[in-house]
C-alpha cells in the first residue's frame, strides 16, 4: 500500500462576516442595561467634546401620567437617602434613652444586627470587651428587643416570633406560650399533640397557627440599605381605547445633545489637523446617536411582539404566560436569536400593575404541548385554592385532575411546580376548622 502526498492549487469562494469594531460596539450597546449604557456613553463623551449626555430621569412616563401633582425632585430625594435598619435603630436609641452604660451596650449591639433584624454576636465576647455584667448585658438586650420593628434583635426565629407576639395586644391568648414551649410541634404541625397537651380544640390550634403565619420572620428586611438601585423601565405599557399599546419610555432614555455652536466655532478657526479631528468626532457622534436609536427601536419592536403574544397576562393583570421562545421572536423580526437575547436581558417594561423584565416572558412548552409551565402552575394553584382544606389534594390527585384537563405531567413535576409556588404538601395544608 502506497501513500502519496499531492499538492494542488484551488480557488474557492467563501462568505465570511467581518466583525468590525463598530459592529462589536453595536452588539455591546444593545446588550447593555440602562445603567451600563449610561456609563458607556458618558465614558465616550469624555473623549468627545461635540456632545453632552442628558441622563435618563428616574421617574417614568407611566409614573408621570398617574402622579401629575408629585414632584420628581422629591421622589429622587427620597430614593437617594433610604433609611437603613441600622440608622432606624440608632435614632431610636438616641431619642429614647439617656446617656448611660446600658445605652452604650445597646449602641454596640445595634452594630451586630443583620439586615434581616437578627442579632448575630458572641455574647461572652461583648461582655468581656465592654466589661459588662450579665445583668447589664441582659438589660441592654431587653431594651434593644423592644425597639421598632417588632422582633428586631432576636437571636433566632423562635425568639423573633415570641417578641412580636409579646408586643401584640391582639395576639391569641396561648400564642406566646405555644411558641415558647412547643415551637417544634408547631413547626411540624402536630395539631393533635398540641390540642391534647393544652386541652384546647383543633380549631383553636388552627387559629393560633394562622396568627403565627401573619408574623414577620425577617423584621428588618423591609428597610433599605445604604445604597438603593432603581430599575428604569425601557418600555411603558398603556391602555388606549381598550387596546394595549407599547411605548418607549422617553423619560428613561438618555439623550445626546450636540454642541453645535462649539462645533461651528472650532470649524471656522481650525487648521487641517483640527478639521480631521472634528470630522472624526462628528462621525463618532453620528454613529453613536444612530446606534442608540436602533437599540431603542429594537427593544420596542421586541416588546410589541411580547405584549401581543402574552396579551392574556397583561389584560388579566398577571394571567398565565403562553409558551414563547427567543427563536419565535427572532424569526418574526428576521434577526438572529442572539439579538433577541441581548434585547431582553436587563430590559424592563412598566405596567400599571408592576415592572417586569422582558426576559421573563419567554417560557418553554410543557411536554411539547402548546402549554407553558406558567399555565400549568396556575392550574395547580387554582386546584389547591378550590380544594377541601379538611381533605387537601395529594400530588397524585392533582396529576389525575390535570389529566382530565388534557395536561399530562408527572407527579414529580407537580411537586416541583407546587414548591415553586410555595404551596406546602397536602399534609401541611390540612386544616381543622
Amino acid at each position: 500500500m502506497k501513500f502519496q502526498q499531492g499538492y494542488s492549487q484551488k480557488q474557492q469562494q467563501t462568505q465570511k462576516l467581518a466583525m468590525t469594531q463598530e459592529l462589536q460596539q453595536s452588539i455591546q450597546i444593545l446588550q447593555f442595561n440602562t445603567e451600563e449604557l449610561q456609563d458607556y456613553v458618558e465614558t465616550v463623551s469624555l473623549e468627545n467634546p461635540l456632545f453632552e449626555v442628558v441622563a435618563p430621569k428616574i421617574q417614568s412616563d407611566l409614573m408621570q401620567m398617574h402622579s401629575g401633582a408629585v414632584k420628581e425632585e422629591s421622589f429622587i430625594q427620597i430614593a437617594d437617602h433610604p433609611v437603613s435598619l441600622f440608622e432606624h435603630l440608632i435614632n431610636q436609641v438616641h431619642l429614647n434613652y439617656r446617656d448611660t452604660f446600658i445605652r452604650e451596650i445597646m449602641l454596640v449591639l445595634v452594630e451586630y444586627v443583620d439586615v434581616n433584624g437578627y442579632l448575630k454576636v458572641e455574647e461572652e465576647k461583648i461582655k468581656e470587651e465592654l466589661n459588662a455584667t450579665d445583668i447589664q448585658y441582659l438589660d441592654a438586650l431587653t431594651l434593644l428587643q423592644q425597639l421598632d420593628p417588632p422582633g428586631v434583635g432576636a437571636r433566632n426565629l423562635q425568639e423573633c416570633l415570641m417578641l412580636q407576639t409579646e408586643q401584640d395586644d391582639y395576639a391569641p391568648e396561648l400564642a406566646y406560650l405555644l411558641l415558647e414551649e412547643s415551637f417544634d410541634a408547631i413547626a411540624k404541625r402536630k395539631f393533635e399533640q398540641i390540642a391534647k397537651e393544652y386541652q384546647i380544640s383543633l380549631a383553636q390550634v388552627q387559629q393560633i397557627l394562622d396568627y403565627i403565619r401573619t408574623l414577620n420572620p425577617f423584621p428588618g428586611a423591609s428597610f433599605g440599605g445604604q445604597d438603593s438601585n432603581f430599575i428604569i423601565p425601557d418600555l411603558t405599557l398603556v391602555r388606549r381605547d381598550g387596546e394595549l399599546v407599547v411605548l418607549s419610555n422617553k423619560r428613561g432614555q438618555l439623550r445626546l445633545n450636540f454642541q453645535e455652536n462649539y462645533f461651528n466655532r472650532l470649524k471656522q478657526q481650525a487648521d487641517e489637523e483640527t478639521k480631521i479631528y472634528l470630522k472624526e468626532k462628528l462621525q463618532q457622534f453620528e454613529w453613536l446617536n444612530k446606534t442608540l436609536g436602533q437599540r431603542k427601536d429594537t427593544i420596542l419592536e421586541v416588546g410589541k411582539i411580547i405584549v401581543q403574544h402574552q396579551a392574556h397576562f397583561f389584560e388579566d393583570k398577571q394571567g398565565a404566560l403562553k409558551p414563547l421562545m427567543l427563536k419565535d421572536v427572532a424569526k418574526q423580526l428576521e434577526v438572529h436569536e442572539s439579538t433577541i437575547s441581548r434585547a431582553v436581558n436587563g430590559k424592563y417594561i412598566e405596567t400599571d400593575f408592576g415592572v417586569f423584565e422582558l426576559r421573563g416572558f419567554f417560557v418553554n412548552k410543557v411536554n411539547d404541548e402548546d402549554t407553558s409551565a406558567d399555565e400549568v402552575k396556575q392550574l395547580i394553584a387554582s386546584l389547591v385554592e378550590q380544594e377541601d382544606k379538611r381533605k387537601p389534594l395529594s400530588d397524585q390527585k392533582i396529576v389525575e385532575l390535570l389529566a382530565e384537563k388534557d395536561q399530562k405531567i408527572s407527579r414529580r413535576t407537580v411537586a416541583k411546580y407546587r414548591d415553586a409556588l410555595n404551596i406546602p404538601s397536602s399534609s401541611k395544608r390540612k386544616r381543622f376548622d
